[in-house]
């Protein structure tokens, strides 16, 4: 009774703070496995540049759930009531979810078990699916609030074959992250796209050919590293708080890893890995017990191994969440991807742009995350 209570009150004030116009209709949806990307994309040119349009009403995907739905017409129209209403949803997307496997552990020796377990799988599939879109309406949140939208669907940027992305907001896409951090982004960035790190206005404008597979897959690698380094970062913090020596590097030893140190990991078995191999990091470093002097040392600490940790997604919700992305980044909005092996031209200044914001979407991924799973318990993503 107090939930059916709970949930009439619940949809009172959805009801009193639902935009008056419907939203958008949800696109088809299609699966990809990170790692395993088709041997192409395909993108199509579109008939005009009013399509290619930065705004949070035109990020790539679109909410499927209702939830989703419900919680992007908040974040356009009743912003500052944004974060006390996703807390309230998630919640309540918890309590659904631990009622319905109440319910099928109670029953599990009655007649209605099967019903009960049928009835807690969808639950779950909704839930999940629910999550994901709150994740990625934190994240766009997160992007609006350096003033930034997410690059459109590609194929809405196309001209002739040529991709090019304004404006490219590389100040901003670079503001969140610490001048420690930053210097190894841009070493990152300049080894995926060949750019010096202090490029004149010439050479970020000259163009170069690129697959879009491989576009996808550079796009991926830095959410990733991101990812990577958003973890890395908070757990130097807190080791830098328990030790004051200085961290030695033998000679010729990296600064940090490099893109195709991370290419190398973009594996099904490396990207999607469980919660617990980044919490049992400290078992994995080498040279701890030497301190450490700065975070270029202190990521150069890291062996293969606790690299290839550090860059697997948490949970199952993240991975639901980048695989929708980058279909509906780099698809064509109605078949998805495809084998065709085509090449597209673009600026040296368009690849940097579309590098940070991967970054910086791995970056807010992480803490959105470590948010959510206070409210919500996510899904650990267990390698099969």
């Amino acid at each position: 009774m107090a939930r059916s209570v709970s949930n009439n009150h619940h949809l009172h004030l959805r009801t009193m703070l639902t935009p008056s116009q419907p939203p958008p209709s949800s696109p088809s949806s299609f699966k990809i496995q990170l790692g395993l990307f088709p041997k192409g994309l395909t993108v199509r040119a579109s008939a005009g540049r009013r399509h290619c349009e930065f705004s949070s009403l035109n990020a790539p995907l679109e909410p499927r759930s209702l939830v989703g739905k419900f919680l992007g017409g908040m974040l356009q129209n009743r912003r500052q009531l944004f974060h006390m209403v996703v807390k309230e949803e998630l919640k309540m997307l918890s309590d659904d979810r631990d009622s319905a496997i109440a319910r099928m552990v109670i029953s599990q020796d009655s007649d209605e078990a099967l019903l009960h377990r049928r009835i807690a799988k969808v639950k779950e599939d909704e839930c999940m699916a629910a999550i994901s879109d709150v994740m990625y309406l934190l994240i766009l949140h997160k992007f609006s609030e350096i003033r930034v939208h997410l690059v459109p669907k590609l194929s809405s940027c196309l001209y002739n074959g040529r991709l090019e992305i304004l404006p490219s907001k590389d100040w901003e896409l670079e503001s969140i992250h610490s001048m420690e951090v930053l210097e190894i982004i841009r070493q990152h960035v300049s080894a995926v796209t060949g750019l010096k790190s202090n490029p004149s206005v010439r050479e970020s404008w000259e163009t170069t050919p690129i697959r879009q597979y491989w576009l996808a897959r550079v796009y991926v690698a830095s959410i990733l590293y991101g990812y990577f380094l958003k973890s890395v970062s908070l757990r130097y913090t807190l080791e830098q708080s328990l030790s004051s020596s200085n961290c030695g590097l033998h000679p010729g030893q990296k600064t940090s890893p490099s893109f195709h140190d991370m290419y190398r990991y973009l594996s099904k078995d490396v990207m999607l890995g469980n919660k617990n191999d980044i919490q049992s990091l400290g078992h994995d470093l080498i040279k701890q017990e030497e301190g450490i002097e700065d975070i270029k040392c202190y990521v150069t600490s890291f062996h293969p191994g606790s690299l290839q940790k550090c860059a697997k997604l948490r949970s199952k919700e993240a991975v639901q969440l980048v695989e929708s992305h980058i279909n509906a980044l780099f698809g064509n909005g109605k078949l998805g991807l495809s084998q065709h092996d085509d090449v597209i031209l673009t600026s040296f200044s368009s690849l940097r742009r579309l590098v940070l914001e991967a970054i910086a979407f791995g970056s807010f991924l992480w803490e959105t995350e470590d948010y959510i799973d206070n409210l919500y318990k996510l899904k650990d993503h267990e390698v099969e």
